[in-house]
């Protein structure tokens, strides 16, 4: 069976149409949830969504839909001429579009090769046969949450409960119901669901368990993202839940990014697989002084200590996935105590990026990279994310020693001022600190200056109070004199779908003068 799944997998979404799926409705069967049948790769996957997040609609009228395959891929007899169209397993199976953090819209080709590959690798990791139920609330048009959606479910013959993450906007509690109700033991989420989450359900603990809402059954929730690990937001999630039955060991980050969209993935076993032993190794955090960071180095500190910062381990590494950490100008292989690029070497990277104008070569670079000494026959591809390794004395299932990636920023975010490397992250979350009233805050360069963009929930008289605190936090805390500070009205800093703020589209209305601000500040 393992043989035959191998061979036809090349084919996933040229006979996707072939399953018949039953759909199960959780609330109310009137919203469409998906069509097969028609093409958006011709012929492939089309997904037709629930109603928008701007049509006022109950909650109750939101529904998330079961997809059940009749039978797994390899079940299905196929003729080998339904198979010629494929043979070519180099060629595109798809584009992925996504827009990045700076707002730059790509699209990447991914290869038959590699989506069988990705889907393999997802499904070894995660143990996904036709027996397990898998809820998933990410969004379906780009990266790991269309493979999930659309693909993943094809290869392996799971059951998955797809959740439009728009329909929380107006039913923050549909994504756990449905967790519960069909006692699902893995799940997937973004950051902002998590978030809509533990703003929307932080006072509705004790109604939802008096509800018959349990969610002791979870083994995995996966958070499915391309940044840093929010520890902050994981912990406070995990704890708020606990009273439902959320294990604090269930809540688990994944990595993934544009040239390979999954490198790290988290699935914890708990319950009877953790007691027999076959758990892999929790996900590790340490402390780094962020003053050695700032010069591209690696100095672990105990928790605690002045200037730490805490960075918790981005999953593990998915089978059949190499990364090395590289040196971005001099392409040099770099040691533990070292910030460098993270490369990818992986049977389920993209192929390129896909343009209409035949410049493919001009950025051949991000897919096909060799180090300069070292090994120099290994294609790697250049994440575009700064991090470092760490082996741990901690054992996997199979008794090998466990690495552990860390991510601590992107590349094109970082800002380099006074010689050194700041990531805004850093600097927002010193200044989110400051005063109950910041809600939100981003910060970007504009020609030599830093500015500072806060969110203020309160009276328009607090702003003159705020511009104080930003300038002494950032001044006493990285050693940086703040050019401006902009204080907003909420809502007004951009946030994608995936919970990363826009700097770059922010960037752009502060150059416009589209802000409306409630107060500017100059010239600090």
């Amino acid at each position: 069976m393992q043989t035959t799944n191998r061979m036809m997998m090349p084919s996933l979404l040229h006979r996707a149409c072939l399953h018949r799926f039953a759909e199960r409705d959780i609330s109310r069967p009137e919203i469409p949830a998906f069509d097969h049948q028609s093409a958006l790769f011709p012929p492939s996957l089309s997904l037709r969504l629930p109603a928008s997040r701007h049509e006022p609609i109950a909650g109750r009228d939101r529904k998330c839909t079961l997809h059940r395959p009749h039978r797994p891929l390899s079940s299905i007899q196929t003729s080998p001429s339904a198979l010629q169209p494929c043979q070519q397993r180099s060629s595109s199976a798809y584009l992925d579009f996504s827009v990045s953090t700076t707002g730059m819209l790509a699209g990447v080709k991914m290869s038959h090769t590699a989506t069988s590959a990705f889907c393999r690798s997802i499904k070894l990791q995660c143990e996904l046969y036709p027996s397990r139920e898998v809820a998933i609330c990410l969004d379906p048009y780009c990266g790991l949450g269309f493979v999930l959606w659309c693909l993943c479910s094809v290869y392996s013959g799971h059951q998955s409960i797809l959740i439009p993450p728009s329909e929380l906007e107006v039913n923050p509690a549909l994504w756990l119901s449905a967790v519960s109700q069909y006692k699902v033991r893995d799940t997937f989420c973004s950051y902002s669901v998590m978030e809509l989450c533990t703003k929307g359900l932080g006072l509705q603990t004790d109604s939802l368990k008096s509800r018959g809402l349990d969610l002791s059954r979870v083994r995995t929730c996966v958070v499915v993202a391309e940044e840093r690990p929010r520890i902050a937001l994981t912990q406070s999630f995990s704890k708020l839940f606990k009273d439902l039955g959320l294990h604090p060991r269930a809540v688990s980050t994944s990595f993934g990014c544009r040239v390979n969209l999954a490198i790290c993935l988290q699935p914890h076993r708990l319950g009877k697989l953790a007691d027999q032993g076959t758990s892999g190794p929790d996900p590790t955090t340490v402390y780094v002084d962020m003053r050695a960071l700032r010069h591209d180095r690696v100095r672990l500190v105990e928790r605690g200590s002045p200037h730490s910062l805490p960075l918790m381990e981005s999953g593990k590494i998915l089978p059949g996935v190499r990364i090395i950490i590289a040196n971005p100008e001099t392409k040099g292989p770099m040691g533990e105590s070292h910030l460098g690029e993270i490369w990818v070497h992986s049977g389920h990277n993209a192929s390129g990026y896909f343009t209409v104008y035949g410049d493919e070569a001009l950025q051949s670079d991000h897919f096909n990279s060799r180090l300069s000494f070292g090994d120099t026959q290994t294609i790697w591809a250049r994440t575009g994310y700064l991090g470092f390794l760490r082996r741990t004395e901690l054992t996997d299932a199979s008794g090998e020693r466990h690495d552990a990636l860390y991510v601590v920023g992107a590349l094109e975010e970082a800002m380099e001022l006074r010689g050194m490397r700041y990531h805004p992250i850093d600097i927002e979350t010193s200044v989110i600190r400051t005063h109950k009233s910041i809600t939100e805050c981003a910060v970007f360069t504009w020609t030599n200056l830093l500015v500072v963009v806060v969110e203020l929930d309160g009276s328009e008289q607090e702003a003159l109070d705020l511009v104080p605190l930003v300038t002494n936090v950032v001044l006493e805390e990285h050693y940086l004199i703040v050019g401006v500070v902009v204080v907003v009205d909420i809502g007004v800093i951009p946030i994608n779908s995936r919970g990363e703020k826009q700097r770059m589209h922010l960037r752009d209305g502060f150059l416009a003068d589209q802000l409306d601000p409630i107060y500017v500040a100059y010239n600090m």
